[in-house]
């Protein structure tokens, strides 16, 4: 079982194919394994990466509170440790605000940039964008005005079902993953969770995204029951030449449940000129 001993803590981490390199970092209480619809088919062109973040599964944590920023060096220390000196950087949802801090404070080290099913730290309470589920600020105890999550007041089970049942829009897909994905939270420890939560809550990228200098693809469903679509707009008008891709019906993990689009709306990027 590889692990990466990583600013602090052993990271656990794949690597797959063999090419320009490609970073995957998966969203909130998400697993390597949660990638199992792309790395068949971006293994073919490009050296993928993929692993747990720090808390989660089966990664370390270093046992204290950590940020996003800390986050973003966990994937340059896990760049540095496969001495990959630079790659293409792909972030969901929360792990597009750790891929949005690697394209700003490691400029040199991102070849391309794709944010999907994302948001930008304070646009959960900021001014320009309001429409995050409610449900989910409630579950968050975030209150109006606020950036802070009630951590302690969450209720992790109830979150979770939350999480993972509005992240799928076809009948099919709820059927069959959003069982299989509650299954496997019971074993988990909802600590390293808690902490990601924390991360976010205390982090802000929109003033900043004007600094990335790598080009940039933006990318989310038209349907996204969590996210609006309407967060990836306004991410992409902060990013210099950022092109913006909203596809019809996607849900939040439309990544899976329209896997076939999805994957060429990257490759199709990766790959152009």
């Amino acid at each position: 079982m590889p692990k990466a001993p990583v600013n602090g803590i052993n990271m656990y981490y794949k690597v797959l194919g063999k090419g320009i390199p490609l970073v995957l970092i998966q969203g909130f209480a998400g697993p390597h394994q949660a990638w199992f619809f792309q790395t068949p088919v971006f293994k073919k062109y490009y050296k993928v990466i993929i692993f747990d973040n720090r808390g989660i599964w089966k990664s370390g944590t270093s046992g204290e509170p950590y940020t996003i920023r800390t986050m973003a060096d966990d994937v340059i220390g896990l760049m540095d440790y496969l001495d990959i000196d630079k790659a293409h950087i792909l972030g969901l949802s929360l792990g597009g605000i750790v891929a949005q801090e690697v394209a700003i404070s490691y400029p040199e080290r991102v070849i391309k940039l794709v944010l999907a099913s994302t948001f930008a730290g304070k646009t959960f309470t900021g001014k320009e964008v309001k429409d995050v589920n409610p449900e989910l600020k409630d579950m968050l105890g975030i209150q109006e005005g606020s950036t802070d999550v009630d951590s302690n007041n969450v209720d992790f089970k109830k979150l979770m079902n939350f999480m993972v049942t509005a992240a799928f829009n076809k009948r099919l897909y709820r059927m069959v993953l959003v069982p299989l994905a509650k299954y496997g939270m019971r074993s988990v420890d909802p600590e390293g969770y808690l902490r990601q939560l924390e991360s976010v809550a205390g982090h802000d990228t929109l003033d900043r995204l004007h600094l990335i200098k790598a080009r940039t693809l933006v990318i989310t469903g038209a349907g996204d029951r969590i996210l609006s679509p309407s967060i990836s707009d306004l991410i992409a008008s902060r990013i210099p030449n950022a092109r913006l891709v909203k596809v019809k019906g996607g849900s939040h993990a439309f990544f899976m449940e329209m896997r076939g689009r999805f994957n060429k709306e990257v490759l199709d990027f990766l790959r152009g000129g």
